[in-house]
């Protein structure tokens, strides 16, 4: 008799066996988004305890919950210092993370944002565990002792870390991994900041610099998470408190033309000051990097006690500033101030991000430009404030040249849907001037000064960062430029090259000879010998790039070309197998 749980032949059904948990976690797009919560989540935490050390480590160096907006007042534990205390506390903060960095997580230092484009670029997404732990504490002892820096750096490589270390303990692939990363970045930018819009978009536009719609979905729930848990321990506020602002008058969208010009020529500007400065620091610094920090702080303190307001991240200022509350002149004091405290923070060796000092930048030289045109202009012109906003979001892309995050990271700071038109246009222009100053931003400049390209392919930057002689095979047998042609057609037959070297009895290199210009010449009947056809093809030495190399084959008449090594001596073959089996580790991936 068959019974109920078997099929009509006796034989009961096979019921599908369920994958394994670690299958379902690395290849189901179920799997993936429960990372991706988890994920959010965590960066939500980590940005909670991120924002706290920095809270906690400003009261312990200045006394003040931010010294920026106190003035230059003493510390109330060291009264008797008056306002010198700015001069030991980076100097102290610097003893501590410097050697700290040094020893646990080198790529905690400067801003935090370029070492995961590359992570994400070049190592598959794998970011050091540790590098979350010691970037926190880098970081909020930079700002919280006077580093003139922004925290969105930090939370998106502790964000970043966090996401690569779970990926890795669930052995995902890269490209799954990669899309962890972004999920923390996108996590700690919205959990800090509120923004649980402009977290995915910094993340889709910055770090995978790609909008597939798988990991734009992952990304966007890891935000919305890690926003639940910021909005419950910060409460749902925009993250500046400013009063509306209006529009007066459509003439004006002209004048957001010529300040997204202006601003974002001094987000370009910031790049190039940055860089400068951290060159500078570089070339004068020959201690241990450990104490470069510490003997740094010390003129950093001095420009801190010279300009207060260019303690920590410095948003109350920036408000004021938006709020109308500064004169010109004042205003671009602080501009050209933070150009020079946060390169000068970066170069000594500190740990911070430079978007919050590029929105301080753009709201500096908006306000001036503001004022300016106000006074020009009194009956048509809005407040100088609206203006000062709207430099803020176009200093950012100047200086990033993500509009897209620009504009609605602006948006969910300030709350102001008002100016979102005057906004767009001058992020527009903005973006626009950053791309005829330069071609690097302020993040890439930093990877192709490594020699790294992220706008090439990765097989590219591969090519583009191999160099010839690591790849050349062993020289062919050249031929005599005396040889007759009957004999050189033999010889390039069996080479199977369809090129060949002429080395004269000096060991001169005198060009090539190809198979196609010996069968020519032996069907007109010329009687010749091998130097009367030699050619010089594209020339390749053992420093050329791959890259250089492949260009070169690919106009050659063969499938190799010598490799010369200087003053007319040759060193080996490159050929378009060895090319291609250089590419072979990437292509794995």
């Amino acid at each position: 008799m068959v019974s109920m749980g078997d099929d009509m032949t006796g034989r009961r059904p096979v019921v599908p066996a369920r994958p394994p948990f670690g299958r379902w976690l690395r290849e189901s797009t179920s799997g993936l988004i429960g990372l991706a919560l988890v994920i959010g989540a965590g960066a939500g935490l980590g940005a909670v305890v991120f924002r706290w050390l920095i809270t906690t480590f400003t009261h312990l160096f200045s006394g003040q919950a931010d010294y920026s907006a106190a003035g230059r007042v003493a510390h109330p534990w060291f009264p008797a210092l008056g306002p010198w205390f700015l001069l030991l506390a980076p100097v102290v903060a610097g003893l501590v993370y410097g050697p700290l960095v040094q020893k646990f997580a080198p790529e905690a230092r400067g801003h935090g944002v370029p070492e995961v484009m590359y992570a994400v670029a070049e190592r598959g997404g794998r970011i050091p565990a540790q590098v979350s732990a010691v970037k926190a504490l880098a970081s909020a002892l930079t700002i919280g002792s006077g580093g003139s820096v922004g925290r969105e750096g930090p939370i998106v490589q502790i964000g970043s870390a966090l996401g690569s270390t779970l990926g890795r303990v669930a052995k995902l692939p890269e490209s799954r991994l990669r899309v962890l990363v972004a999920c923390g970045a996108a996590g700690g930018i919205a959990a800090t900041f509120n923004a649980p819009l402009a977290g995915p978009f910094f993340a889709m536009e910055l770090i995978l610099r790609d909008f597939a719609a798988e990991s734009f979905g992952a990304v966007v729930l890891a935000s919305v998470t890690a926003s639940v848990v910021g909005r419950a321990v910060f409460g749902d506020v925009p993250f500046l408190d400013l009063p509306p602002f209006t529009l007066r008058n459509p003439v004006e969208y002209l004048l957001f033309i010529v300040l997204g010009l202006v601003v974002g020529a001094c987000g370009v500007l910031f790049t190039r000051v940055l860089y400068l400065v951290e060159d500078l620091c570089d070339r004068l610094w020959r201690g241990p990097e450990w104490l470069r920090p510490a003997v740094g702080g010390v003129f950093l303190g001095g420009l801190l006690l010279l300009l207060p307001q260019m303690y920590g991240v410095g948003y109350p200022v920036l408000q004021n500033a938006v709020e109308g509350k500064y004169v010109l002149g004042f205003l671009l004091l602080l501009l050209a101030g933070k150009l020079v405290a946060t390169s000068l923070t970066i170069g000594i060796g500190g740990s911070g991000g430079v978007f919050a000092p590029s929105l301080f930048i753009g709201a500096m030289a908006g306000t001036a430009f503001g004022i300016v045109v106000h006074t020009w202009l009194p009956g048509v012109t809005a407040s100088p404030g609206v203006y000062g906003l709207i430099g803020m979001g176009a200093a950012f892309a100047g200086a990033a040249r993500a509009p897209i995050t620009a504009v609605i990271v602006l948006f969910e700071l300030t709350g102001q849907y008002t100016i979102i038109l005057p906004m767009l246009t001058a992020i527009v222009i903005a973006t626009a001037t950053s791309r005829a100053l330069g071609k690097d931003t302020i993040y890439t400049l930093k990877l192709r000064r490594r020699g790294v390209d992220l706008d090439r392919s990765p097989g590219a930057r591969r090519l583009a960062g191999t160099r010839v002689e690591a790849v050349a095979e062993p020289l062919p047998e050249p031929l005599d430029p005396g040889l007759p042609l009957e004999r050189a057609a033999h010889a390039l037959a069996v080479s199977g090259h369809g090129i060949l070297p002429v080395v004269g009895a000096d060991g001169c290199y005198q060009g090539c000879v190809t198979a196609r210009a010996v069968a020519e010449a032996l069907a007109d009947q010329h009687e010749g010998v091998v130097g009367d056809l030699a050619e010089l093809p594209p020339l390749v030495t053992g420093e050329s790039s791959l890259a250089d190399a492949l260009t070169a084959l690919t106009n050659a008449p063969g499938t190799g070309l010598p490799v010369l090594a200087g003053e007319g001596r040759l060193s080996g073959w490159v050929t378009h197998q060895a090319v291609l089996t250089a590419l072979e580790p990437a292509t794995a991936q």
